[in-house]
């Protein structure tokens, strides 16, 4: 089975992830045939024309909305369409999600229940045509996992129905903030809005890594072509892929060996205040632990004995830190190796929606799962039971993993 790379280059929009669905080979029938069930044929008129940006051809996708009754759809009237639609359960499920996540984050935006979003721009029957086309191509193809790398967001400001939104849109934060995506971005970035709303949630719901493969090999691609005009080529690309990420791994020993650093040192003449404030700065740099605890000292003074265990390559910026932000005159320092097993962090959807959790890598090849502590104790304080009761229906509950990184 092949894997789909989706390249952004340098953004995403529902639009140009379907000229490049169809240019790939998904036939029209495959795109439009869920349209048809959900009732919307005489709603639209789909047309694919062979198109150049900069001079690189590709296809661009124009969805005439032939339909003049000026209908406005809320999140509510959408799922009613989606339900009602006949659709295979797999298709059903993503396009519902992308339009999910999409009411979560206007809703969040406006500060109303997600089923009161009033769609405006997303519930135009363009927007219909990309969300449920790009789903069913993906559908179609049937890919093993999909990749896709950073976005980019763009600047300067969007007509909307809400008026003029400075770019990127309120929605499009939400989404990047809700699905932890990261983003691309310079201090020169390029005017124009690069990444829809759409766009944005068809990305975050239908990648499993935005991330390409460290090794692949291209068996066949398609070029979405844009409406606006850069100085550079404004396209998406979709690429069929043969992925050798999950060899990598099997190739990688497990657990692995590293050199790590340990530094320490023990204190006296400081208040419990200023060693709390300096135990925060060596985590928020990056060490990967910290430990410290009350000991007795010369002339029966009690310290604190404070032990750092740190990337080998931060060994000398952490040891400014000591001298900067402690008392202490001297630091011990040695270098010592560690196993650690392969993991990665992610989300997982769960009867409390989607959470952060962490993954790890066993040397017999099994996984284990487990919820980012942060996220159990907001559950925790939403829901009023016990952290014991939270981690029992994450555990039952948990469905699709969706990775934020790969193994490492």
């Amino acid at each position: 089975m092949e894997d789909v790379l989706i390249e952004c280059s340098p953004g995403i929009s529902g639009d140009m992830l379907l000229g490049a669905f169809y240019d790939l080979g998904v036939p029209k029938k495959i795109i439009e045939q869920p349209l048809i069930n959900l009732g919307l044929k005489d709603h639209y008129h789909l047309e694919f024309k062979e198109s150049k940006s900069c001079s690189i051809r590709g296809i661009k996708a124009k969805v005439e909305n032939i339909d003049c009754s000026p209908i406005k759809r809320t999140w509510r009237s959408i799922k009613e369409l989606i339900s009602n639609g006949n659709l295979e359960d797999k298709l059903q499920k993503i396009i519902y999600e992308v339009f999910e996540s999409l009411a979560a984050a206007e809703g969040k935006v406006h500060g109303i229940k997600s089923e009161d979003v009033h769609f405006h721009e997303i519930g135009a029957i363009d927007s219909l045509v990309d969300i449920i086309g790009v789903c069913a191509a993906l559908n179609y193809l049937n890919p093993k996992k999909v990749y896709c790398n950073e976005p980019m967001l763009g600047r300067g400001f969007v007509q909307t129905e809400h008026g003029k939104l400075s770019i990127p849109p309120p929605a499009v934060i939400e989404l990047i903030k809700q699905k932890n995506i990261k983003v691309l971005s310079s201090l020169d970035s390029i005017e124009g809005e690069l990444s829809t709303p759409t766009g944005i949630a068809l990305l975050s719901n239908l990648v499993d890594y935005i991330q390409p493969p460290s090794k692949y090999s291209i068996n066949s691609y398609g070029v979405g072509i844009g409406n606006l005009k850069y100085p550079f080529p404004n396209l998406v690309r979709v690429y069929k892929i043969t992925s050798f990420q999950d060899c990598l791994i099997n190739e990688q020993i497990n657990p692995k060996r590293e050199e790590i650093s340990v530094q320490e040192a023990w204190i006296d003449d400081q208040t419990p205040e200023d060693i709390s404030n300096f135990i925060e700065k060596l985590r928020t740099e990056g060490a990967y632990d910290v430990s410290y605890q009350a000991i007795n000292m010369k002339k029966n003074r009690i310290g604190f004995s404070i032990k750092v265990i740190l990337p080998i390559n931060k060994k000398e910026f952490f040891r400014r830190l000591w001298f900067e932000y402690s008392n202490t005159i001297g630091v011990r320092e040695r270098i010592q190796s560690r196993w650690i097993l392969l993991r990665r962090r992610g989300e997982c959807s769960t009867t409390f929606g989607n959470i952060k959790v962490k993954q790890t890598l066993k040397p017999d090849g099994s996984i284990t799962m487990k919820p980012e502590n942060d996220e159990v104790l907001r559950l925790k304080l939403e829901h009023k039971i016990s952290t014991e009761e939270i981690r029992k229906v994450i555990n039952e509950s948990s469905k699709k993993f969706k990775a934020f990184e790969n193994w490492k």
